[in-house]
């Protein structure tokens, strides 16, 4: 994790002492090769050599010892006497990455040639001898055992977890051990789990020095006889379902490398020529601006002068002339250095082009591309955290104590913002102890145990199932001890059980892994799939803002989450929890930016009326029109821009100008009243545009919001002070002026109409045909679509709001705002393509919040991680 939003203190270090780490989408056809660290498919027919086929360097071949004792065929290699196969150097890779990750998978096809050998025999070992061992996979007469070296375990890997008998057999096997970051054990033959336990500690106390070896253990009194077929080892837990694809792809599927090529002139377009057109280019060369009749958004109009660039040949393309003698970018500093030689690079080595479009909004987080976050709780977050797991309502103390989460990249849940100061820390301790003394201790610890002794035997079972409950996902040995001694120092000084409790679970409610969303993301800097309890955590805080319930847990600990089938039958029953209604109202808060309604202080001479309930009222109808339309009618999230309906209290009513009908939040049927309708004809929306209903911020926010366009900041010489109305100047005309202005139309001309049909309604939502100074407003206007050649014309508010609704941009904008809530970052080019599949899916299949929703978690946006290499 390369980025960590602690801030340092002391009582980070402290807290730190509890900290753990827990990881794990198939690759298509064939064979899984994520977390592969090398493979041996025996293709070989000659030779004492066998070659590691993994493409992971260093390649880690093994040679035999005694040629003699073996028969090579094009994929197998039998062992028809005793010998050794072993590599000649220590297996540093797989030590590096298996250290790193915390996991492993040892897998082997083989057939044995008798069921008497014992000690058992070494079918792969990672050893020194007998005794000394990293692992050990072998045979022991009619079944495999798994010898797995631990903190917990002896140094030579017992207890070890074995097989089944009458598993090893005289015919072709596959047998599959994989062990997990939490150190769930389990052993599979032929495609089918078998035997399963939890083998305790880290393997922190691995040897860098053993080296990898088949057919006996390397002092070479442990024989192993029979013929291999395949042998593979990952440095993560293949889940059940890859063990499966493994399975079927059979005892020959060929090994190869595990990465596609990818071409280097590809690469670097992707990486440096695409940001840099996005960055400095497109904006006065896209499809509606074309200066020069230059559109560098696409290929074929991009090459199509065959002039511009000529591939292969910078020296003769116009783009790099212009470019080398800084003619462009115009009125904009020069290209540096380094991205000029990236261009010529580029062009040079053959202008490859591998996008169909090159959309400036993708590229505007680049500076955060590929960047993993330790993620904190949000306000939010804590306090449902807190409730579903301990049953305490802790919210309006968090909020008056915690500070506040602050916005960035539109949301306040962006996990780079999301730090810990000792503010921070001071606030969590203080909650942890309220907390504890708003529980009830004993009836909260009977869930977990119902032994009440300061013994090990009633102890560590409550605290192994207490903090898998609370921290969401099994303790690692070390844990339990750390805790298990607070109770002990509690008890030799004389407390009480319900105080040990208690103590232990007020650290628990400060460590770490409650405060932060904590994955393991140690790897070999490609994605993996995400283990079964960190996915739990993903679904549970993207559809419900909260953490996993216990049937979550119970299949992330069943090892159900590996299979996509029971992960899709876990969203469909958290969608129709209460919680998902709650944390989809979240999204459209965040989005629309509503806690901004509790701030807003019109000028009191210009709005008399203005008050804090007033815009209590905002919220509150936007939040009822969005559980309405989404909900109720579950319409398609595009029907919230031109919906018909919204509901009103009195006070909100007169405001508008509508009938007031009862005392309390009415419904209203808008179809007969003008220009209402639709989530941007609400005060909570148009009041963005302040006292003077500034067509420069509502336009901005519906280019930014609803068709995520990107324009450059204004000059710092700019004065960006918003111009008053006066007798014959509308905010209108005022716009009009500068987008007739040369010096600000390449800008203006893109936003400021996206607000003339919402003219009418003055700064604080209110509908009028003319501003307090008798000038006549006007509601018609056009909208250019960003990427489009040509706007589109409207004569009425409603006529936009259709524009908006039946609008692809806005419905991929929709997509790309809910994907960046569930993920809690910024999106990137890199998410493109993943975002673009999310979205095919999800408005296939109706584009209401829901099918959103499970388009997102079923995506590998959420179903791997991106993992790191940390040396």
């Amino acid at each position: 994790m390369n980025t960590f939003p602690f801030r340092t203190g002391q009582h980070i270090v402290y807290i730190c002492l509890l900290f753990g780490f827990v990881a794990g989408t198939l690759n298509g056809a064939g064979r899984v090769k994520t977390g592969l660290q090398a493979i041996y498919d025996f293709n070989s027919t000659d030779g004492p050599v066998v070659k590691d086929r993994s493409g992971v360097q260093p390649a880690l071949d093994l040679r035999i010892a005694d040629l003699k004792a073996v028969r090579r065929t094009k994929g197998s290699l039998e062992v028809r006497a005793k010998t050794v196969i072993r590599s000649d150097k220590p297996s540093a890779k797989i030590f590096n990455a298996v250290r790193r990750s915390g996991a492993i998978t040892i897998e082997a096809w083989i057939k044995p040639a008798n069921t008497q050998q014992d000690g058992p025999a070494r079918v792969v070992t990672l050893s020194r001898d007998s005794t000394n061992r990293n692992f050990t996979l072998g045979q022991k007469k009619d079944r495999f055992e798994v010898r797995m070296r631990t903190s917990g375990t002896s140094l030579n890997g017992i207890p070890g977890l074995a097989g089944p008998a009458k598993t090893a057999k005289l015919a072709l096997t596959h047998v599959v051990y994989t062990r997990e970051r939490s150190g769930r054990a389990r052993v599979f033959i032929n495609g089918k789990l078998k035997a399963e336990q939890t083998v305790p500690g880290s393997i922190s106390n691995w040897t860098n020095t053993f080296r990898l070896a088949l057919a006996n253990e390397l002092s070479g009194n442990r024989s192993w006889l029979g013929t291999y077929f395949l042998v593979a080892i990952y440095s993560r837990a293949l889940s059940a379902a890859e063990v499966a694809k493994n399975f079927t792809a059979g005892a020959r599927a060929e090994a190869e490398a595990s990465t596609l090529a990818v071409s280097p002139n590809a690469d670097l377009f992707e990486t440096k020529i695409a940001p840099l057109f996005a960055k400095h280019c497109v904006e006065c060369h896209d499809p509606a601006t074309h200066k020069g009749k230059l559109d560098l958004t696409r290929k074929a109009t991009a090459f199509a002068d065959g002039e511009s660039i000529v591939a292969g040949k910078a020296g003769e393309s116009v783009m790099w002339e212009v470019v080398s003698k800084n003619e462009m970018p115009k009125k904009r500093p020069p290209l540096s250095a380094e991205e000029k030689m990236a261009l010529k690079q580029w062009i040079d080595g053959g202008a490859s082009w591998t996008v169909a479009v090159i959309d400036p909004a993708n590229y505007t987080n680049e500076s955060h591309a590929r960047q993993n976050w330790v993620r904190r709780l949000t306000i939010p977050e804590y306090i449902e955290t807190v409730r579903a797991t301990v049953g305490v309502d802790i919210g309006v103390i968090a909020r008056r104590v915690l500070p506040p989460d602050l916005r960035a990249d539109g949301f306040s849940n962006t996990a780079y913002n999301l730090n810990v100061d000792l503010k921070h820390v001071d606030a969590f301790a203080q909650l942890a102890d309220i907390i504890v003394k708003r529980m009830d201790v004993p009836a909260f610890a009977q869930k977990f145990s119902r032994g009440r002794k300061f013994t090990d035997k009633d102890m560590r079972p409550l605290i192994a199932k207490m903090g898998q409950w609370l921290l969401r996902g099994p303790l690692e040995e070390r844990e339990v001890v750390a805790y298990r001694g607070i109770t002990t120092t509690l008890a030799a000084a004389g407390v009480s059980y319900q105080e040990a409790v208690g103590a232990v679970i007020k650290v628990m409610l400060q460590s770490p892994r409650f405060i932060y969303r904590i994955e393991n993301q140690q790897g070999d800097g490609t994605p993996w799939p995400v283990g079964g309890f960190e996915l739990a955590s993903r679904l549970s805080y993207i559809i419900w803002g909260g953490p996993p319930d216990k049937e979550l847990l119970r299949a992330a600990e069943a090892g159900e989450l590996s299979d996509r089938n029971r992960v899709a039958e876990q969203v469909r029953r958290m969608l129709q929890d209460p919680r998902t209604v709650d944390q989809s109202a979240r999204f459209i808060s965040e989005w629309l930016d509503l806690d901004r309604l509790a701030n807003l202080r019109p000028n009191a001479k210009k709005f008399p009326h203005w008050n804090a309930t007033l815009a209590a009222d905002m919220r509150t109808e936007t939040l009822a029109f969005f559980r309405e339309v989404t909900w109720k009618q579950k319409r398609p999230l595009s029907d919230l821009f031109n919906a018909q309906v919204t509901f009103a209290s009195p006070r909100l009513a007169s405001h508008y100008g509508l009938k007031t009908i009862g005392n309390k939040l009415t419904r209203y049927n808008l179809a007969a009243v003008p220009g209402r309708g639709g989530l941007l004809t609400q005060g909570s929306v148009l009041t963005v545009g302040g006292d003077e209903a500034s067509m420069v911020a509502r336009g901005l926010f519906v280019f930014h919001n609803l068709l995520r366009g990107v324009v450059k900041d204004p000059p710092p010489c700019v004065d960006t002070t918003p111009v008053p109305s006066k007798i014959g100047l509308t905010q209108r005309a005022i716009a009009e002026q500068r987008i007739a202005n040369t010096k600000c139309a390449g800008c203006h001309s893109k936003f400021e109409p996206l607000a003339f049909g919402l003219e009418k309604f003055n700064g604080m939502g209110a509908y009028h045909n003319a501003d307090e100074h008798g000038n006549r407003l006007r509601e018609d206007g056009e909208i250019l679509f960003p990427g489009s050649a040509k706007s589109i014309t409207y004569r009425t508010s409603a006529e936009l709001m259709d524009h908006l609704a039946g609008s692809e941009r806005v419905r991929e904008t929709l997509t790309w705002k809910v994907s960046q809530f569930c993920l809690g970052r910024p999106l990137t080019s890199h998410d493109a393509r993943h975002i673009r599949t999310i979205h095919n899916t999800a408005w296939k299949n109706g584009g209401t919040y829901g099918n959103l929703i499970t388009a997102i978690v079923m995506s590998d946006l959420v179903l791997n991680t991106q993992t790191e290499i940390h040396e």
